[in-house]
């Protein structure tokens, strides 16, 4: 696996699109002129690969993106393409790109045109056998006359770094925690296990004493449902007991309003008829007494005929017819008399 081509647009002094290829899987030199952009094409590389760039700040993206005489560009994106032809990396693809895209809000990785997150591009890498945790995959400049001059000390440190055995070191150290802890967790699931054990034979007893439970339960609801059976049908018989007095009542109720309303009927018809009755009497007694005034002057007529007749009786024989005038006449106030006197006896 090899660094095939590097594709750069917008980033530091490369405002356009600038491609670099081929590369060879061996040695390569870039070579140009002070200014030409030649740290800039190690700072993609460790862009896209190194932790020197991994947590930038939106000024820090800004700082890292070109600017020009006029304007700043808006985004910038460094793209690096292996070659996978040994499968080093676990893709089924002869060719691998990865490109980092930052803007001044989003910082974005993209695996073959596809955006994915950074772990997902860190574990790629070392899948691929380049660790984060070993720091000289690429050396920048001045390092080498560094490492030249440093004590002894450190340039065994150093051997340690680059042939792994510090990353193994600290793996190990990172093994031996997880270890422990595992231990730890394990003693801890252990524990709880023992104490699922002890809970299950305190389960399998409370189910026991559950079933038992249930069985009475179910008894107790059987017999509490006979019961409410039971008076259920009583209360449907008391109610319907109490219906049929209700409608016996209603019906006695209806009988007695009926005879109510009979009765006022015949109560206004007496009173009524006592009032008819009241104003025949008055009339009556009016005619009773225009009678008695009546009778009164007859009586007062007959007497004074009767004096009439008595000096006629020695008078003449011209006038007989008058005397006999008078007695049809008196014999009529009689019997006017009489009929007056059967009227009042009947009022």
């Amino acid at each position: 696996m090899f660094i095939k081509q590097v594709i750069i647009q917008g980033f530091r002094s490369y405002r356009d699109e600038t491609v670099f290829e081929p590369f060879s899987q061996r040695y390569n030199i870039i070579v140009g002129r002070n200014g030409c952009g030649k740290s800039n094409f190690f700072f993609a590389i460790q862009f896209v690969l190194s932790d020197e760039f991994s947590n930038l700040s939106a000024e820090g993206r800004y700082n890292l993106m070109h600017e020009g005489i006029n304007s700043r560009a808006l985004n910038a994106y460094v793209e690096i393409i292996f070659d996978n032809s040994d499968s080093r990396i676990m893709i089924d693809k002869a060719e691998v790109a990865v490109r980092r895209q930052i803007s001044g809000k989003k910082d974005n990785y993209f695996l073959d045109r596809k955006v994915v997150n950074k772990t997902d591009i860190i574990n790629m890498l070392e899948g691929a056998g380049f660790s984060r945790s070993n720091p000289y995959y690429i050396v920048k400049q001045g390092k080498i006359t560094q490492m030249a001059t440093a004590p002894d000390a450190n340039r065994l440190q150093l051997l340690r770094e680059v042939a792994g055995t510090k990353v193994y070191d600290e793996k190990k150290q990172e093994s031996e925690t997880i270890l422990a802890e595992t231990e730890e967790r394990r003693k801890k699931i252990a524990d709880l296990l023992k104490a699922i054990e002890e809970r299950l034979l305190s389960l399998e007893t409370e189910k026991e004493e559950l079933k038992q439970y249930q069985k009475w339960d179910r008894s107790k609801r059987g017999l509490e449902c006979a019961i409410c059976t039971s008076e259920c049908d009583d209360a449907k018989k008391r109610i319907d007991e109490i219906v049929g007095k209700m409608n016996a009542a209603t019906q006695k109720i209806e009988q007695l309003e009926s005879d109510r309303l009979t009765v006022t009927e015949l109560i206004q018809q007496t009173m009524d008829s006592i009032t008819e009755l009241k104003q025949r009497l008055q009339t009556q007694q009016i005619e009773r007494e225009t009678l008695i005034v009546d009778n009164k002057d007859n009586f007062q007529r007959k007497a004074q005929i009767e004096l009439e007749l008595q000096d006629l009786q020695g008078e003449t024989a011209q006038r007989d017819a008058k005397r006999n005038d008078l007695k049809r006449e008196l014999a009529k106030y009689d019997k006017f008399i009489t009929e007056s006197e059967q009227k009042l006896a009947k009022i």
